[in-house]
């Protein structure tokens, strides 16, 4: 990140390490195992954070967002320190991705969601697409001759948006499954339905998107698909290595079409 200019990213994508304190993976073949344990504990993780999270902020366009994924375990500190850097009034949202997956019973409820915080760094300047799925749940919903849902009322019809009602800040997109075509055998790789959301988002086609803790590749995939412009990097040659054939697979099929 250090070598890069000023302003040179549009959208910044951040899965650092969760501070698990634990070995993580790998879910198949390969040795795409990483260390996720820091000296100090939760103050050691946040300070590793801190300096990556400055040079984000430096790194991003007027018009750029920062998506930072966390789960649980840190999630409220991390946010502390995003205040601090982009300044509060910079928060734009705080994602709730929520999922379902095999769990045994215990003393709480089953921890089955990540927490994504979003930041502009310039409020008001930042990209942003409204996004629609789903099903509007008004009663009586009616549809016009060409499609446009509406209801009637007493003042007369209510027409609503054809492609659905705008996505909320709770996004229900499922993890991968092991027999997933996704599935690189990274431990902590995220299903591209997931992060297509956020580069249709928040950036637009030409766009530079940049993923410093880039994993198996997915959000590189993703905007290479969308016709964005990409930055990867990892500490880990295995993982490298993996992002690199997905992003030239995903080139070729992009020419092709």
């Amino acid at each position: 990140m250090q070598t890069l200019p000023d302003a040179s990213c549009d959208l910044i994508y951040a899965d650092p390490p969760f501070n698990q304190n634990r070995r993580m993976g790998p879910t198949q073949k390969g040795d795409t195992s990483f260390d996720d344990r820091f000296v100090g504990g939760l103050d050691g993780y946040v300070s590793f954070l801190r300096p990556r999270l400055c040079e984000m902020r430096r790194l991003l366009s007027e018009r750029g967002s920062l998506f930072v994924h966390l789960n649980w375990r840190a999630v409220h500190y991390v946010k502390i320190e995003l205040d601090r850097i982009f300044g509060v009034d910079n928060f734009l949202n705080e994602i709730i991705w929520g999922y379902r997956s095999g769990s045994r019973p215990g003393r709480w409820f089953s921890r089955k969601h990540d927490t994504i915080l979003v930041y502009a760094k310039s409020l008001g300047n930042h990209t942003f697409n409204v996004l629609r799925e789903g099903e509007y749940r008004t009663r009586d919903l009616k549809r016009s001759a060409d499609g446009v849902p509406y209801k009637e009322t007493r003042k007369g019809p209510i027409f609503f948006h054809p492609n659905g009602p705008a996505m909320t800040d709770v996004w229900n997109v499922p993890i991968l499954s092991t027999v997933s075509r996704e599935r690189t055998g990274y431990p902590t790789q995220k299903p591209e339905a997931l992060l297509r959301r956020i580069v249709l988002a928040c950036s637009n086609e030409g766009d530079t998107v940049a993923d410093f803790f880039c994993g198996s590749g997915t959000m590189l995939v993703v905007a290479q698909e969308l016709g964005r412009k990409w930055i990867g990097c990892d500490e880990s040659a295995e993982a490298v290595a993996i992002a690199s054939a997905r992003v030239t697979a995903a080139r070729e099929s992009r020419q092709r079409a």
